[in-house]
């Protein structure tokens, strides 16, 4: 359980006082990150029922991505922007790398923080009330596929940042397990289409992940943080696609 309080404590800002920090139980918290992407997805279903029954659907659209950044702390959506400062710069592969560090945040980064959350927002929108429990499947998809980018990808061996070591805790059942949870759960919420959309965005994020690694010869924190975030909205497109009828 230590493992999970860390991962909870860490990428929510859900309070876990009764947490007593162990380098161990941190390297293996990355084999729960699906079990936190479904706490968040929890949250953010109930936010976005109540929401629906209290506001008009833009306004709990609204809502919901509020809570949805306020609860994972803005974590992951500074990680994509710090890489979209960094490629955005189209510079050498150091230079970029020195970008992503710096803690101001460019136009590119502005550019594409406004663009996700526009993308999300609209998604949102579209998913009305027959369909709100796929919320759930969306996080926790996005926290399993990164599994798949901390388990195939390097990690940036200069780097010193919070990714560095977790590698090391990362299970390949626990990949598996996360897999075939989060399938079965898609499966009885939405069928094929909320299969379909967890199949997408994971090869996507695959796809993304060695796009990234190509141009940095590995991955860091923040290329974590971007496949969470934009794979999250891929899922969310094809949820809500109308090809669905």
């Amino acid at each position: 359980m230590s493992a999970l309080w860390h991962a909870i404590a860490f990428f929510t800002r859900i309070p876990v006082p009764w947490l007593k920090p162990s380098e161990t139980a941190w390297k293996k918290s990355v084999n729960c990150y699906p079990a936190v992407g479904i706490v968040i997805g929890l949250v953010l279903c109930g936010v976005h029922q109540a929401a629906l029954y209290l506001f008009s659907p833009l306004l709990a659209a609204v809502l919901t991505l509020v809570i949805w950044v306020y609860i994972t702390g803005g974590l992951h959506l500074d990680g994509w922007m710090d890489l979209a400062d960094g490629l955005g710069s189209s510079r050498p592969r150091e230079q970029v790398l020195a970008i992503m560090k710096d803690s101001r945040v460019g136009a590119m980064g502005v550019l594409a923080a406004i663009l996700l959350l526009l993308l999300k927002t609209a998604a949102l929108v579209e998913l009305t009330r027959p369909e709100w429990m796929l919320l759930l499947l969306v996080p926790f998809a996005a926290r399993t596929h990164v599994l798949l980018s901390i388990r195939f990808w390097p990690y940036i061996s200069a780097e010193k940042g919070i990714g560095k070591g977790i590698s090391e805790g990362l299970s390949l059942v626990s990949i598996w397990l996360g897999y075939v949870v989060l399938i079965v759960v898609g499966w009885l919420l939405g069928g094929w289409a909320a299969v379909t959309a967890i199949l997408v965005s994971m090869l996507f994020a695959l796809w993304f992940s060695r796009a990234v690694a190509g141009k940095l010869g590995g991955l860091n924190g923040d290329c974590y943080g971007a496949v969470i975030e934009s794979s999250e909205a891929v899922m969310l497109l094809v949820l809500v696609g109308s090809w669905w009828g």
